[in-house]
């Protein structure tokens, strides 16, 4: 038997497809969500419709986008959901959801978008950054991700698992997790352990920074050379002086700093730039 087939659909490796099958756990999702009738839900990555299933008959409608182009169709034809379902086929990477949450009037109605999802794992950060941009329309998001990604997500400072993934997280969302998943919950199994994590977007940023691209500069820079001190790892943004000066110690290391210590760093950054060019930042490993 071809473990990689579920429901008459073969996983796209390509897709990094896992389909989740177990009730026990899907019923956990569900509940964690709380989905309700009035409400404007967003799966991204529906596949075989084991949340859009449960989810779909608890609200009028319901939002969902995929890429793969087979599943997409499918969903169109859903035996029972097929009229309150919007497919939107595209890469969730590359979608406006401020244009969605403008097309569908939220505002006037007073509503956000919650999102939610079984993110393909191969993508899941650089999405999770995605769905950031867009924290004021979203009112909160469920995933299924990594297991070793909720930690780190959830990570306080002092620990190994807080790094710069954690701090970007935690600048815009407050960050809970909510259960554990095995790997037998899916098919095909994955070769690592799940879980699902809830993401609230402030309505305040509670450290708020003048150019999210210094939060992202200081923040690399410390955890690529977490092992360093923060004298060292940051000595070509500050002199020992300025850090001084900022509070922070200068044998400290990255996983030492809270997120306002980050925040005060780029601020600080903002208003004495350094002659250079603003440069993309995308590396995400921690």
């Amino acid at each position: 038997m071809n473990s990689k087939r579920h429901l008459g659909h073969t996983a796209r490796k390509r897709f990094g497809q896992n389909f989740l099958h177990d009730d026990n756990v899907i019923q956990g999702i569900v509940s964690a969500i709380y989905p309700q009738k009035e409400q404007y839900l967003v799966e991204i990555g529906p596949g075989l419709g084991a949340l859009t299933e449960p989810v779909g008959e608890q609200v009028e409608q319901l939002t969902v986008i995929e890429l793969d182009r087979d599943l997409a169709e499918r969903l169109r034809h859903h035996p029972f959901l097929h009229q309150k379902l919007k497919v939107i086929e595209t890469d969730a990477m590359q979608f406006d959801f401020g244009k969605l949450y403008n097309d569908e009037n939220l505002a006037e109605k007073g509503q956000k978008l919650r999102v939610f999802g079984n993110l393909p794992y191969n993508i899941s950060t650089p999405l999770m950054f995605h769905l950031f941009k867009f924290h004021d329309k979203i009112q909160d998001m469920h995933f299924m991700l990594q297991k070793e990604v909720v930690k780190r997500l959830c990570a306080a400072p002092n620990s190994k698992a807080y790094g710069r993934l954690t701090i970007m997280a935690q600048y815009f969302c407050q960050v809970m997790p909510v259960l554990e998943v095995p790997p037998t919950a899916f098919k095909p199994a994955p070769k690592v352990d799940s879980a699902v994590v809830r993401l609230i977007p402030h309505q305040n940023l509670p450290h708020p920074v003048k150019d999210l691209y210094w939060l992202n500069r200081v923040t690399s820079q410390a955890f690529n050379q977490r092992r360093k001190t923060l004298r060292n790892a940051l000595s070509t943004l500050f002199s020992a002086e300025n850090l001084t000066a900022l509070g922070v110690d200068l044998n400290a290391r990255a996983e030492n700093l809270s997120i306002a210590d980050y925040a005060r760093l780029a601020n600080w950054l903002y208003d004495n730039p350094l002659v250079e060019s603003k440069t993309e930042i995308s590396d995400l490993d921690d």
